[in-house]
């Protein structure tokens, strides 16, 4: 497996920065200027609540708000554009967009704000995307993500907290779950060095397997002579072995 695609780069710390830094700015005009931005967030069910799809997330209640919303979104933005920048802007992109969607139809009747969907979006992406790829580091990363993060799944039920919206926790972990499986990363994939390793491998028309018994052994039959050619690749080899033989003290002795 060929790592140099894990490349650091300015948009690692860029990102996750100006995203966080944005929402911010967001936060401070809303106090600075009394701007009621409540009113476009996603109400669900309601036309104009749409609107909310696309600013809700950077629409937060107060300061604690925003703050626990921002740690998560700097560590997992700036996870994603590492391990997976080819996905990073469609992700995002996307997340917000079906995860307000889904919100608007299951949501309760009430205002629904905050970057906390997206979030889920991100812990489900990176958790899920890891596990399929079988690569080891994506799948460790995925258990990190889970050692920090795991907790938050209580969140995507109802009755747990009144006060926070579950259904666009909820509408986030699914979002980032179908998105997992849209995206292909042929890059994480073990390359393909013998035949059997091919998905549409048939043992019945390789040449070699064909000696093998329904138990597994061995038969010792004729092998026709255009099947030996084929056969004999698999133990014959290009490379040479050289062998240097030293006199040791010893030989003299004897």
């Amino acid at each position: 497996m060929n790592d140099n695609h894990f490349k650091f780069s300015n948009a690692v710390i860029g990102l996750p920065l100006f995203f966080v830094l944005f929402l911010w700015i967001v936060y401070w005009f809303q106090i600075r200027f009394d701007f009621d931005f409540y009113q476009n967030g996603i109400y669900p069910r309601d036309f104009s609540g749409l609107q909310g799809v696309l600013f809700s997330p950077f629409i937060h209640e107060n300061l604690g708000h925003l703050y626990n919303n921002s740690i998560p979104l700097l560590v997992l933005l700036a996870a994603l554009q590492f391990f997976y920048p080819k996905q990073t802007i469609p992700v995002i992109a996307y997340g917000i967009l079906f995860s307000g969607l889904i919100t608007w139809v299951i949501g309760r009747e009430n205002y629904h704000i905050g970057a906390s969907g997206l979030i889920y979006v991100l812990v489900s992406f990176i958790f899920f995307k890891g596990i399929q790829t079988r690569y080891y580091r994506l799948v460790a990363l995925s258990l990190s993500v889970i050692l920090l993060y795991g907790g938050m799944i209580w969140y995507v039920f109802p009755d747990v907290d009144a006060t926070i919206s579950w259904e666009g926790h909820l509408a986030g972990f699914i979002t980032g779950f179908v998105l997992s499986i849209f995206y292909k990363t042929p890059e994480y994939a073990k390359p393909i060095v013998y035949d059997w390793q091919k998905p549409d491998f048939n043992p019945e028309d390789d040449a070699f397997m064909k000696h093998f018994d329904e138990n597994g052994n061995f038969a010792n039959t004729e092998i026709p002579e255009e099947e030996s050619e084929s056969i004999s690749t698999y133990f014959n080899s290009d490379v040479s072995v050289f062998y240097t033989v030293t006199k040791s003290e010893s030989d003299d002795k004897i």
